[in-house]
């Protein structure tokens, strides 16, 4: 199979030096700052709703870590409506439910990309029982297999309001970051997201507001610590 072009929306691997891409870096530079004390190895990215961005600015993220010379997996655990071998334009084949249905063949899922440190399970053929997967001991045991080879996790989920997945993997991770798509997600919205997280004790360590037009040309993103209210 040939090789899919990527999506213009890996703007740090593009573009590293546009002002989009400082503006994950300094996505990058809060969420190591917002918990110095406690460790934050794996990192989950959600979102309220579908198409607020949380996959875009997932994989950016991933790759500005990269770019600090961490070793990074990026995990699409998005087993509904994966995007992330859109994204870096890689062939959906095989990936993280291929690994879970082969426990022995974690090692054969990860994707190298081109960008130096940064490797890739993608979700691989979508499943008929995603939650079960997601919550199953194979998961359990490939977070840990994969702490052990990485600086840093980072994991795409579906929209929390959508299904229960971001909510069982939340509970596997570090901490959580909630994509907001500004101006178009309502509070009460919002709050709800955040006590479907507070029901299942994870640990929301901050919120992006994605989608903010500066100019009428660029959109950026900006990072609120975990005090921020919803």
């Amino acid at each position: 199979m040939s090789r899919l072009m990527p999506k213009w929306n890996l703007i740090t691997e593009i573009n590293p030096k546009s002002p989009i891409s400082e503006g994950y870096r300094m996505l990058r530079t809060n969420i190591e700052f917002s918990t110095i004390n406690q460790k934050l190895q794996v990192i989950m990215v959600t979102s309220s709703k579908p198409s607020e961005g949380k996959s875009t600015t997932c994989a950016n993220m991933a790759v500005a870590f990269a770019q600090a010379n961490k070793r990074v997996l990026l995990i699409d655990a998005d087993l509904r409506k994966p995007s992330q071998h859109l994204i870096f334009g890689k062939s959906n084949r095989f990936g993280l439910t291929t690994a879970l249905f082969n426990k022995d063949e974690l090692l054969k899922v990860i994707q190298h990309t081109n960008t130096e440190n940064l490797s890739i399970i993608h979700s691989g053929p979508i499943p008929p029982n995603p939650s079960e997967l997601l919550s199953s001991d194979q998961m359990a045991d490939l977070l840990v297999s994969v702490r052990e080879m990485y600086d840093v996790i980072i994991i795409d989920t579906p929209p929390i309001l959508s299904v229960t997945d971001a909510q069982i993997v939340a509970t596997q991770s570090d901490g959580v970051v909630l994509v907001v798509n500004s101006g178009k997600v309502k509070k009460e919205v919002l709050l709800k997201s955040k006590a479907l997280l507070e029901h299942v004790k994870a640990r929301l360590i901050g919120v992006v507001l994605n989608k903010i037009n500066r100019n009428n040309s660029e959109t950026y993103s900006y990072y609120y610590g975990e005090r921020s209210e919803a």
